[in-house]
């Protein structure tokens, strides 16, 4: 594909990433940060889980509850931006919130220290949903209230599992048997305007397994009776395809031919034994199978209707070099 691909997601200001537990979703998300941070744009990462998964990724200290440049975007010929990152949590956001609206500075912080602002957060997880995704909000919608704070020209939040995504996302829903009226449900009721909005975009990563690939699109169907935008899905930790089609045929049904292994092994200098030859064969044919579920998986992906984008699984791990590059993939299959 060119490199020069237009963007999918032109309009989104707001890219919110999930997946199931073990997809790489949080390592997606900071991909997906350095490959819109390109021809000059600004763009904040944000996380709300305390994991401190994108501070240990970008390889810097333990992210505050503030923004920290934590690297530049991929360079183009306009230039590189940058990305900021920041940890939500539900405590600070709460101080924040008391500060902005009621003017409580000093009086905030003596309810936290008297324990008030944790109870608040935890005895009504739609709260708290509130004050988390209110932080991502206020990212967003950067207006007089933000004074001196950085415009972003996008906004990545590292998001809870597919399986709780719409439940957090949907805050005025579940705010309505707590606050009916009042300045919460108002904040409530506005961000939705945004994340229902085709400013926004939920994006899904999952890997080609059974599993994952069901728990896709499940989410997708509950993002859309939720009304919540769909973005794409990206499909993660992808291996290579280094084996020819008709090889992995062969393979599978185990009728590679053995005496050719075998010359070939001679060919390279290695000694050739029936034991090497039996684990070579039986390694090829659960590549194979394996292979084979997950071009399945794959064709099932195809049918989701959202546009689908492939990242391969780096050998090394990944590092700040490889973040680097699973952006560069990114931004050539147009999600960026």
């Amino acid at each position: 594909m060119s490199a020069q691909r237009r963007p999918d997601w032109p309009k989104v200001r707001l890219h919110v990433v999930t997946g199931k537990g073990g997809t790489g979703k949080s390592t997606v998300a900071a991909a997906l940060a350095l490959a819109l941070a390109s021809h000059g744009k600004n763009v904040l990462v944000c996380e709300v889980e305390g994991r401190q998964g994108i501070a240990r990724m970008f390889d810097v200290d333990p992210l505050p509850y503030e923004e920290v440049r934590v690297a530049t975007g991929l360079s183009t010929d306009r230039g590189a931006g940058t990305v900021h990152a920041l940890h939500i949590d539900p405590e600070s956001a709460l101080l924040e919130y008391l500060a902005m609206y009621y003017k409580l500075g000093r009086a905030g912080r003596a309810l936290d220290r008297f324990g008030v602002v944790e109870f608040a957060t935890t005895i009504a997880p739609g709260v708290r949903d509130v004050l988390l995704t209110g932080k991502v909000y206020e990212a967003v919608e950067r207006n007089s209230r933000n004074r001196n704070a950085i415009t972003y020209d996008a906004v990545v939040l590292d998001a809870p599992p597919t399986g709780r995504i719409s439940q957090f996302l949907n805050v005025s829903d579940e705010l309505a048997g707590l606050a009916k009226v009042g300045p919460i449900k108002n904040q409530s009721d506005t961000m939705m305007t945004l994340f229902r909005s085709p400013r926004t975009a939920v994006h899904l990563v999952t890997v080609l397994e059974e599993m994952p690939v069901q728990e896709t699109h499940d989410g997708i169907a509950e993002l859309r009776r939720d009304g919540l935008p769909v973005g794409g899905v990206v499909v993660n930790m992808v291996r290579p395809r280094d084996i020819g089609d008709d090889d992995l045929a062969l393979a599978r049904a185990d009728d590679l031919d053995r005496d050719a292994l075998a010359t070939d092994l001679a060919e390279a200098g290695l000694p050739v034994s029936d034991p090497l030859l039996d684990g070579l064969l039986r390694v090829a044919h659960d590549h194979a199978e394996r292979r084979a579920l997950e071009d399945a998986q794959r064709a099932l992906v195809a049918d989701f209707g959202v546009p689908s984008y492939e990242l391969p699984r780096l050998p090394g791990g990944v590092d700040l070099g490889g973040l680097y590059e699973l952006a560069a993939a990114l931004k050539e299959q147009g999600i960026a």
